[in-house]
Parts: structure tokens; sequence; C-alpha cells
């Protein structure tokens, strides 16, 4: 039962950052609407609206909410809460601050959503683009602490995400310059 329970927790986790990373890319898109004429800015932001809250709604919470009941199951099943409360494996309450932290992003993301449902544009594309980079983030940041646990250095670890966070922006710096 534990490892059905797990398949299904990792599949919503992956269906969960499929929306994780799509809505950002569409708050970008619909930002970016109000630079076209006035009839296809129109058409642009009904046709965002509708795709936004489509995944939104129907992708990206319920996925979240699976994620966290499957999670809190193998949780139980697998015996880690007895890790969590006499173990000394710091790997996995690190995961689980970043698991916390991802649910952060995920609030706040709503809160976007439903800031340009309501017509209103707080963030450039610009910013919006940074601020998607942030799920990715957290996958590798996650992901590594599931798959390496103890043996990865939590220096070197946080060392390596530090770099990469950098190498990210580095990217979008260059991008914004290629842009204009």
């Amino acid at each position: 039962m534990y490892l059905y329970l797990k398949a299904l927790h990792i599949i919503f986790v992956v269906t969960w950052f499929a929306g994780l990373f799509y809505m950002p890319r569409l708050f970008i898109y619909n930002t970016e609407a109000a630079e076209k004429p006035q009839d296809v800015q129109l058409a642009l932001r009904q046709q965002f609206g509708i795709m936004l809250t489509r995944l939104w709604y129907g992708i990206t919470w319920p996925s979240a909410i699976i994620t966290l009941i499957f999670g809190l199951l193998v949780l139980w099943q697998g015996g880690w809460y007895a890790t969590l409360l006499y173990g000394q494996n710091w790997w996995l309450w690190l995961k689980l601050g970043f698991v916390v932290f991802l649910y952060l992003y995920h609030i706040s993301l709503h809160r976007i959503y439903k800031q340009q449902m309501a017509g209103v544009f707080k963030y450039t594309s610009q910013q919006l683009r940074i601020w998607n980079e942030v799920a990715t983030v957290f996958l590798i940041a996650i992901i590594m602490l599931v798959v390496v646990k103890q043996s990865m250095s939590l220096v070197w670890g946080l060392l390596g995400l530090v770099v990469f966070i950098g190498v990210l922006m580095l990217a979008i710096y260059i991008y914004k310059r290629k842009r204009k």
C-alpha cells in the first residue's frame, strides 16, 4: 500500500508543478497583452482568463491538495513521522520546510491570479519572469533532498542552490537585454 501511496503522491506533485510552472507564464502573457491594440488586448485577456481559470482550479489547486493528502499518508504509512520526531535526519525537516515555502509560493500565485482576474496588473512581465523561476528552485531543492538525503552536505547543497539561483538571474537578465 505504501508504494501505491508514494506513486500517487509523486504523480500529483508532477501535475502540481506543471501548474506552478505554467501559471506565471500565463500571467506574463496576460500582462504583456497591454502592449497590444485595444481590440487584440481584449481578446487576449478574455482567452488568458479562461486558460488561467481552467489551469488554476482544474489542475493546480486540486493537485496541491491531493499532493498534501498523499504526502501526509506517505509520512504516516512509511513511518517517516518517527524519523521526524526521533531521528536525526535533518534533510527531512529541511525538505518539509521547502514544501511549506512551496505552498506559500502557491498562495502568492493565487493572489496574483485574483488580481489579474480583477484587471489589476501590479507586476511587470520582468518581475513575473523572476517569480516564475521560484518553482524551479523549490523543485531542485526538494528533489535533491529526497534523493540524496544524508549524503549531501548541507553547506555544499545550499551553496549549489545559491549558484543555481545566480545562474537563473543571469539568464533572465540576458534574456531581458536580448528582448530589447
